[in-house]
């Protein structure tokens, strides 16, 4: 029986690159390069089975070696022969310190799921306003109730729409929005306190309105079953929460 590493076990060792992987894609984004102009490369963020998370690129000039994988985020594959490196300081879309990146050599195939988890590591609303620095250098996963909305298509950057959330309201029916890999920044006012808002971070960030999943159904319920009279005093941290999405219009 061939034996697989887990992403838990990756080492920075230069001469070591005969990793074997089996992992889930959970998700998939771009960059562009503006310096070398070329097309963009892209960069997998992957998860074991265990749930560790990890981001592998995959250059340029590679990229006709690999086509077609970049359309195949939630898939599961095993990988074979990559290099570790150690990861970037900053914002990163995975909680490790190290990375992989695909040479000419790396071989991933398509294989059947191990299991059908989708890696949420949801974090309630309530507690985005308490997160350190550091737990801002990663995207979270979150879902909310949407109360308001507004449209903002002549602001000077771009267009820009923007959500406000919440995690509890008395009432039935209202839209759940789920929120996958968001950057939590710190927006600091003429005045008042500082407001934390979740916004996209290039093509990293993904949101869907009421997906089937077991955990909103249970955030659906706890929604349903929430007492209205206890909204004064959650509304008036919650209301700092804004969700903000950049349109690419």
């Amino acid at each position: 029986m061939e034996h697989y590493n887990t992403l838990g076990e990756v080492v920075y060792n230069e001469k070591v690159k005969h990793w074997r992987f089996k992992v889930k894609i959970i998700r998939i984004y771009s960059f562009n390069s503006y310096v070398t102009g070329n097309r963009p490369h892209y960069v997998y963020v992957l998860a074991d089975k265990h749930g560790t998370k990890m981001e592998m690129t995959i250059y340029d000039i590679y990229g006709d070696r690999f086509r077609g994988l970049e359309k195949q985020e939630g898939k599961w594959v095993e990988i074979f022969i990559v290099e570790v490196g150690r990861a970037h300081s900053g914002f990163k879309a995975a909680k490790s310190k190290f990375t992989l990146t695909a040479t000419g050599d790396t071989q991933i195939h398509i294989i059947d799921p191990l299991n059908d988890q989708l890696y949420f590591e949801f974090k309630g609303i309530h507690e985005i306003p308490h997160m350190s620095y550091k737990e801002k250098t990663f995207p979270i996963d979150t879902m909310g109730l949407v109360f308001k909305t507004e449209a903002h298509f002549d602001d000077p950057e771009g267009p820009k729409m923007v959500f406000y959330i919440r995690d509890n309201m008395g009432g039935r029916g209202q839209v759940i929005v789920v929120l996958k890999m968001w950057r939590v920044r710190d927006y600091f006012p003429y005045s008042g306190p500082t407001e934390e808002w979740l916004k996209t971070e290039g093509d990293l960030s993904d949101f869907r309105f009421n997906p089937r999943l077991p955990d909103v159904e249970e955030f659906r319920q706890s929604v349903n079953n929430s007492d209205p009279t206890g909204l004064s005093g959650l509304c008036k941290v919650l209301s700092n929460v804004l969700v903000f999405l950049k349109l690419g219009l």
